[in-house]
């Protein structure tokens, strides 16, 4: 039972710092679902996840008001999409389908999210996963709720350049769909490398092949929380800096594993993983950006920023581990530009730049995300970013990700407000210079020599 004092503090921590659970994931395979006749596939999809699911909202209610720790979403992720219909969808059109059960699932249930309609294709694409990709893009047009991401590639397998160059023309394709909302639809759509089978964040969550037949996984955040406890310790050493970090990441994933037990008890789906996530909003103060500011860069992209990410992952990271033995998913500190005030205020000073978010990339959670950048981008600039990301992921053994959003009829100096969670973003600028050359060549690229460890 948690103590008196630690009561306080996490009373402390939801009150003042902008501690929460970010969110509860009912992870569901979908193997049982499969099926030659499509509209029976859509009705097993349905009935495993109305039937698994249908506690999510109610139970993080009553934990909410139990415990009074906000829970922001409650989030399904699925097994990819891609393998699921490929008994019965002879067609995009049909994947799409499939999308749009999904999304009425999602509307009735009342949850915020449901990913995997997605595709793994680090090695190379089945005509299925092919089919899947393609329909994108309508996918991302025609539903509210549902989420994509695509694995292309991995340190075992190398990079699938073929997937690389299609998915520069699928963003492009679902920038252009979904126009009329800023092109919305790029924010639900992420590519991937060495994507973990328990992510419960969004948009790249899915439930992988690895896991059981449901499970319960909690993302927690709380850059507030960190920002406040090192403001204790400014000016202090390294080893205090660490320690204040350290000890705090603590506190956070202790609340979530009282949350992740409780859903797991009251839902009487298994405990899976704590994703220990510094996972920022648009709110002031809950900014990883402003952590970065406290340690001691003026603004996020200033040298030294990368060397502060990566103490700072590292010591949530430590912190988390010690607190609960399912620690997994990404688990670290995110960086989205639109979802970060302080990320949006270092764009607009000048001060952070995609190249520079991009080697942050080598020691945060994930990567490039949540990016405006000019509609009039080309696809082959867009697959070169991903490329660039990929590599990342693939040489230092790590996830990586591109969530980009070419905002059609926008360009460098415009903001594109995206609402919620999702908050808004200043369009940044991209390279000029093209890699069409190296983009339309075929094949994929080989793994690194360190992968060979069997």
């Amino acid at each position: 039972m948690p103590s008196i004092y630690e009561v306080e503090e996490t009373n402390k921590m939801i009150e003042q710092e902008n501690l929460d659970i970010r969110t509860i994931t009912i992870g569901i395979s979908l193997f049982g679902c499969m099926d030659s006749d499509l509209e029976k596939c859509c009705g097993k999809i349905r009935d495993k996840i109305m039937t698994t699911a249908r506690d999510l909202v109610k139970v993080g209610r009553e934990i909410e008001r139990d415990y009074c720790i906000p829970i922001v979403n409650k989030r399904i992720s699925i097994t990819p999409i891609g393998t699921i219909g490929s008994a019965c969808c002879k067609s995009s059109e049909d994947y799409v389908t499939i999308a749009k059960t999904l999304d009425q699932c999602a509307r009735e249930l009342g949850v915020n999210f449901i990913g995997g309609y997605s595709a793994v294709v680090s090695k190379g694409m089945t005509k299925y996963d092919e089919m899947l990709i393609r329909s994108i893009p309508e996918a991302m047009a025609t539903t509210e709720y549902i989420c994509s991401s695509v694995n292309v590639g991995s340190t075992k397998t190398g990079i699938n350049m073929d997937a690389v160059r299609l998915m520069g023309e699928i963003v492009k394709e679902t920038a252009e769909k979904t126009k009329d909302r800023d092109s919305l639809g790029c924010a639900k759509l992420v590519v991937l490398c060495n994507a973990p089978d328990d992510n419960p964040f969004m948009a790249g969550a899915f439930h992988g092949i690895s896991e059981a037949d449901k499970i319960i996984n909690v993302g927690i955040s709380g850059p507030g929380v960190v920002k406040t406890a090192l403001e204790s310790v400014r000016g202090a050493d390294f080893e205090t800096l660490c320690e204040t970090i350290k000890k705090t990441a603590f506190k956070i994933t202790r609340v979530g594993q009282l949350v992740a037990r409780e859903a797991s008890k009251k839902l009487d789906i298994p405990f899976g993983i704590i994703d220990l996530s510094l996972a920022p909003t648009p709110a002031v103060g809950d900014s990883v950006a402003d952590i970065l500011h406290e340690i001691g860069v003026e603004y996020a992209g200033a040298p030294g920023t990368t060397a502060a990410l990566a103490m700072l992952n590292d010591q949530v990271k430590k912190g988390g581990v010690m607190a609960s033995s399912y620690v997994g998913g990404l688990s670290g500190a995110f960086i989205p530009v639109s979802e970060d005030q302080g990320m949006i205020e270092a764009v607009e000073a000048n001060a952070l730049t995609i190249e520079k978010l991009e080697a942050m990339t080598c020691v945060c959670s994930v990567g490039l995300d949540m990016i405006a950048i000019p509609g009039d981008t080309t696809a082959s600039t867009i697959s070169g970013i991903i490329a660039d990301e990929a590599a990342l992921g693939m040489v230092n053994q790590k996830t990586t990700a591109a969530r980009l959003i070419p905002v059609v009829g926008k360009g460098v100096g415009d903001t594109v407000e995206f609402g919620g969670l999702l908050g808004h973003a200043p369009v940044m600028s991209v390279n000029p210079y093209s890699c069409e050359n190296f983009i339309k060549r075929t094949g994929r690229i080989p793994a690194p020599i360190h992968s060979f460890k069997n």
